[in-house]
């Protein structure tokens, strides 16, 4: 993604950033020596830039953005060779013992973030060729990146540490409280904010447009925070940013559409993606041959359905996009509709933001401000969205909901099914049903009882069901050793009854 020469100065930048840690905040101490020499050109600060993109690689990491959107949630279940903390989590018998809970990761590629933020602008003490709008671009990706990562600990945690300054010494406080969901939130919105106004819109050429953060890509992820905040005219302005920026589309519904958008991947409708490359790859161990997950039945055979019919008629994110007829998540292990890839490099990208992902949110936030204005155009554009997404896809009939402009629950709900049908195990359910479920204070209660009494195990559904009739469940354990190595920290309500 960087040129030769900089990739080889990013081995300087691990030795100076640190890594690996003991604890979510703690990193080695490194020298002042070491820091002073560091600092000092232009190459060093995108060296360092290079360290927050490839922690962003870390296997744990990777894997963790999939089991947090997907584990609880309808669309995977577990194999015999699931873990016992996924099936646990599956079960809704969490622990803070679970070793899927551990946020580790995560705040340690924030803290690479914290790093360049902080000392970046040092380099222009010595080097006088860092121009300022360049190493504006570097700390606006930093900060994209801190709020990708802050975004999905507080959509998985509630209240988590914020933390924005860089643990280099032993001198800092490293057991900090938590910050409230509000807190954490405004956050996230101030650094895309400033993110935005430093940002590149381009960079040139494809691999860095998909695998760095652009402006678009910061408006994608301003999207999809607005919507958790329940800021829908914010939302639908950052998406129409995306939109109007002219440069994406939604790839062709043919029969290179998988390959294009999957296979290869950096196509024109993907917005930022995570570039693993020669780097291996957190999904194929856990997807594989139904490995240790496969696609719930219902995926197939409702979401989809089968024209049993006419054969040739069938949505292409189906049997041999997402999921295979055998019940294998086909996403990111696919070579193409029926041939699997083997398990060596060069591997897929995972797609954090594509453009139909950012047309359906959209959608999303026109219904409810449809819903708050009695704005019934509103409504009709979100359907017009909706319809773009399935046309390509060649959804079928079956699937198409007869929804009156003024019946936005049923909206909502077809917004909701039409993500599950396009971002299928793409990361993401889970947070589509939480977000829906709890909007104005959990109006809609019922698109969460209604998905775990459909999914969870028989013999523990009722179980299940009462855990989530309690809001505080729906955020996961602090995990046992965070909790042990920093007294600052208190457990999670519904875990510490």
């Amino acid at each position: 993604m960087f040129n030769n020469k900089i990739v080889k100065a990013f081995l300087v930048a691990l030795v100076f950033l640190g890594s690996s840690c003991d604890s979510w905040l703690y990193l080695e101490p490194q020298d002042a020596i070491v820091r002073q020499q560091f600092w000092k050109t232009k190459e060093q600060a995108e060296a360092a830039l290079i360290g927050c993109y490839a922690s962003l690689l870390d296997s744990d990491l990777g894997y963790k953005m999939f089991v947090w959107g997907e584990l609880r949630a309808d669309m995977v279940v577990p194999n015999d060779r699931a873990t016992l903390d996924e099936r646990e989590i599956v079960g809704g018998n969490i622990l803070e013992t679970n070793n899927v809970t551990n946020w580790r990761p995560f705040y340690r590629t924030i803290n690479y973030c914290n790093t360049l933020i902080e000392y970046a602008p040092q380099v222009q003490e010595h080097d006088p060729t860092f121009r300022d709008e360049t190493l504006a671009a570097y700390i606006a990706e930093a900060k994209a990146i801190r709020s990708l990562m802050y975004f999905y600990l507080v959509r998985t945690f509630g209240e988590v540490p914020l933390k924005l300054d860089a643990t280099v010494s032993d001198d800092q406080d490293f057991t900090l409280p938590k910050s409230s969901e509000e807190a954490v939130l405004q956050q996230i919105i101030k650094d895309l904010n400033e993110a935005e106004a430093g940002a590149m819109r381009t960079f040139g050429n494809k691999m860095y447009n998909k695998g760095r953060f652009t402006k678009s890509g910061i408006n994608a992820l301003q999207a999809d925070v607005y919507l958790w905040a329940e800021k829908y005219e914010e939302s639908l302005a950052a998406a129409n940013k995306v939109i109007e920026s002219g440069q994406y589309g939604l790839v062709a519904g043919d029969n290179s559409w998988y390959n294009t958008l999957y296979a290869q991947g950096n196509s024109n409708e993907s917005i930022f993606e995570i570039q693993y490359g020669a780097q291996p790859h957190p999904y194929f161990p856990i997807i594989r041959n139904g490995q240790r997950f496969s696609a719930a039945p219902f995926v197939l055979e409702e979401l989809y359905t089968i024209d049993f019919v006419d054969p040739t008629n069938f949505d292409i994110r189906a049997d041999g996009a997402s999921v295979q007829a055998d019940g294998r998540i086909w996403k990111y292990i696919g070579f193409n509709s029926s041939v699997q890839r083997a398990d060596v490099a060069p591997y897929p990208n995972w797609i954090v933001y594509r453009y139909a992902d950012v047309l359906l949110m959209k959608a999303e936030a026109l219904v409810q401000l449809a819903k708050r204005d009695n704005n019934l155009e509103y409504s009709q554009q979100a359907l017009d969205l909706v319809k773009m997404v399935r046309d390509r896809a060649k959804a079928l009939e079956a699937t198409e909901r007869g929804v009156e402009l003024d019946d936005f629950s049923g909206l909502t709900d077809y917004i909701l099914e039409e993500r599950a049908r396009e971002l299928a195990f793409e990361g993401k359910r889970w947070f589509d049903v939480l977000r829906n479920s709890r909007r104005n204070n959990y109006e809609r209660m019922d698109i969460l009882l209604n998905m775990v009494s459909q999914s969870a195990p028989a013999d523990r559904q009722q179980s299940i069901i009462n855990k989530y009739r309690d809001k505080l469940s729906h955020f996961l354990p602090i995990y046992q050793f965070e909790l042990q190595t920093n007294k600052n920290l208190v457990q999670n309500p519904f875990y510490s009854k």
